[in-house]
């Protein structure tokens, strides 16, 4: 069965070499109970794992089966150490966090056994080694003699031809100890067990021989009793362990040991909280640098702002405008769109500030009241701007005349009054202030808009004039009031069709009245109520309501604002699909270089982060998880390969990290639904996307494999023996 020829095993350490035993020549056979005995040092336990595989040899030749094992490599000897041997240790190498039956358990589900067909065999054992009553109790709780029974039921398990047991009544009382070499006396009948021993006598009457060492050598070879040799019976090749008793296995793992799982998680809630803390501070500045930006079109350039027009250029209906507001993400419509991009002055006899015109409705003010007429307004603005900051007090209850801008050209200015103050935060440093207008002002303003950027001509007689046109109410609807040179065009002009004709980058109209009189220097005040001849003179004069009909026309182009400018993308995407042009305003911002720069860096430092917390973690880690490595050395020894021990580490690091990261999560979830009130978290909200969060777990997971393979190299680069050596 095992042969060993002159075989020698050294010991180095410091540069001295020691002999643990020399040329020592054995033959051992199933059947046979052998006790090897000797003084401490003699080099018997030494001998004990060369034999079980936990051990290499220096010199000689160890056969098994005839087979040389000299060339054997780690990974032969786990091999041979999971076929041929099962060990009981002095010590017992138990799994302390385990309980006698998951102890057991693990021998099988190492050896590729499914759980669910293991059972009935462990409780066999269990009652085989009288623990039944035992069986759901940790073994860190049983007594020496137990926790020895439950060594040799492992031992068992795994049915093995060959039992080694190194001092197995070492620790044990005088009927515990004569109870465990009576179940090894009865195992011996169809296995090999060697067992080492300082007591001999105590196991005299069991033992069928005799092996006595002396200063590494074999002093003696004696039979006790006569022996019949038994073939070997090796058991079927065993399988390898099924990926779901890894998991379950490696999940046990994690939480077996209540503080090192706490302490593990707390390292991956830390790795998380930075990497997502620094890069969602980059995010917000990337963000506040897009938004920085300019151009040289708009005035209004939120990058919440999408301009829409339809792809078929007619106006938008109402129930489109409900439509777009439905769309997901979308905050408010603006559909007077003209408005948004013309900045007014607004001027008194003190003061004079700059605003954009905003329909969007005001709920609430910082200072003031709300309008309550059609001419009041409140300003919106931040808090550093001069006059609605430094000055808000004095530009309260003023009227302000709108610059340029008057009624009907002839009659008094257009002034409004200011009668509240909004403050916003804003960190684009290109915004500008708004004035909140009601409806009237908004429909003269988009009036005045139209009318200024648009090409207004008038067709008589078959030829096209260039005339200003503005409305008077003393006009009747369908007429015009001409100057005197038409009768210089066409002496009998009262009565005939006047067609005006307007367009600009919205629409095209024309009205078509009829010439009903004709106004002189003499006569334009009593038919116009105008005293200023000069200034007007050449003007064409029509109704109010026709005049509006030309330039208050339905909405041709409109501006969407999302509620976040991360949304912008998607909601264009759905307004194409509904037939609509757009322009994403951030998408026409000119960029001083600083975004670019800005990148680079994140990404500079982002890695630097990740490679840092890498090896922050891994020691931090390693230092935890420094009690693991018994329990992997044990699991080696009892017939675990390195691969699947690692394979547990890895699975127990992801168990802790995927449980760390997602209860990270959970607590932004229950943020973002205003169940917990965190503006930390809240900022993260806000600058990250759901593909950030992706990355991060996709980071946290590789580093987790990564922190695993390096710590198993680590404590795996010895053999089992050794390694538990040095950890005990």
């Amino acid at each position: 069965m095992i042969t060993l020829k002159n075989v020698s095993k050294f010991y180095y350490k410091k540069g001295v070499i020691a002999s643990g035993f020399s040329r020592v020549n054995l033959e051992f056979n199933i059947g046979e109970f052998v006790a090897i005995t000797g003084e401490s040092g003699s080099g018997k336990s030494t001998l004990l794992n060369v034999i079980s595989g936990l051990d290499s040899y220096e010199e000689g030749e160890m056969y098994i089966n005839g087979e040389e094992t000299s060339h054997y490599t780690e990974q032969d000897f786990e091999n041979y150490r999971r076929t041929y041997i099962g060990n009981i240790f002095q010590s017992f190498n138990l799994i302390n966090s385990y309980t006698v039956y998951q102890n057991i358990e693990l021998i099988l589900l190492l050896n590729g056994e499914k759980k669910k067909d293991i059972k009935e065999k462990v409780i066999e054992l269990i009652k085989k080694v009288d623990l039944y009553k035992f069986r759901n109790t940790k073994v860190s709780k049983l007594s020496g003699g137990q926790k020895q029974r439950v060594a040799i039921a492992r031992a068992l398990a795994k049915d093995t031809p060959i039992i080694i047991a190194d001092e197995p009544t070492g620790n044990l009382d005088t009927k515990s100890s004569e109870s465990v070499i009576k179940l090894l006396s009865q195992i011996a009948e169809e296995k090999l067990v060697i067992i080492v021993t300082h007591n001999y006598e105590q196991v005299e009457k069991y033992v069928t021989r005799k092996i006595t060492m002396h200063d590494g050598k074999i002093l003696e070879d004696k039979k006790i009793k006569e022996t019949e040799t038994k073939p070997v019976k090796i058991h079927e090749k065993f399988k390898n362990i099924t990926t779901g008793n890894k998991i379950r296995l490696g999940v046990r793992n994690t939480f077996n040991i209540i503080p090192k799982f706490l302490l593990v998680l707390c390292v991956y809630l830390f790795i998380t909280v930075a990497i997502l803390s620094e890069y969602a501070s980059f995010q917000k500045e990337e963000t506040l640098s897009k938004e920085a930006g300019i151009n040289y079109i708009f005035s209004n350039m939120s990058t919440n702002r999408i301009i829409i027009k339809k792809q078929d250029g007619s106006s938008y209906q109402e129930e489109e405008f409900s439509k777009i507001q439905n769309i997901e993400n979308v905050d408010y419509i603006v559909k007077n769109d003209c408005l948004l991009d013309m900045e007014l002055g607004l001027t008194n006899d003190m003061d004079y500030m700059y605003a954009t015109v905003s329909e969007k409705p005001v709920t609430e003010v910082d200072l003031g009241r709300l309008p309550e007429s059609d001419y009041e307004i409140v300003m919106e603005g931040s808090k550093d701007d001069y006059y609605i900051g430094d000055r808000a007090e004095d530009i309260l209850n003023k009227e302000f005349r709108i610059e340029d801008y008057n009624t009907e050209e002839t009659k008094e200015e257009y002034k409004l009054k200011v009668v509240g103050v909004k403050y916003v935060e804003e960190e684009n440093m290109y915004r500008t202030n708004k004035m909140h207008v009601q409806e009237k002002v908004l429909n003269d303003l988009k009036r005045n808009v139209n009318q200024k950027y648009s090409t207004t001509k008038t067709m008589f007689m078959n030829k096209n004039y260039e005339n200003k046109i503005v409305p008077n109410d003393n006009v009747p609807v369908g007429k015009v009031y001409v100057p005197e040179e038409f009768e210089e065009i066409n002496q009998n002009c009262i009565g005939k069709n006047l067609e005006i004709s307007v367009e600009n980058i919205y629409y095209k109209d024309t009205l078509n009245v009829s010439i009903d009189k004709i106004y002189k220097k003499t006569t334009i005040e009593k038919m116009l109520g105008i005293k200023d001849f000069e200034k007007n003179n050449g003007t064409i004069f029509i109704n109010t309501t026709d005049y509006n009909n030309l330039f208050n026309k339905n909405t041709y182009q409109a501006s969407v604002f999302a509620k976040d400018s991360r949304d912008v993308e998607e909601i264009c995407k759905n307004l194409q699909e509904m037939g609509m042009q757009t322009l994403a305003i951030k998408d026409t911002l000119v960029q001083d270089g600083t975004l670019q720069v800005l990148r680079i860096f994140k990404t500079a430092v982002t890695v630097v982060l990740v490679i840092t917390l890498f090896f922050i973690s891994y020691f931090v880690i390693k230092i935890i998880l420094k009690s693991r490595n018994v329990y992997f050395s044990t699991i080696r020894m009892i017939g675990a390969s390195k691969g699947v021990s690692t394979d547990l580490l890895i699975i127990e690091l992801l168990t802790v990290s995927n449980i760390a990261y997602f209860s990270f999560i959970g607590l932004i979830l229950l943020v973002k639904n205003n169940i917990i009130a965190s503006k930390f978290l809240n900022n993260l909200i806000t600058y990250l996307e759901l593909k950030d969060f992706a990355i991060l777990y996709l980071v946290i997971i590789t580093m987790s494999i990564l922190i695993s393979k390096k710590f198993a190299k680590s404590i795996f680069k010895k053999s089992a023996m050794k390694a538990f050596r040095e950890e005990v």
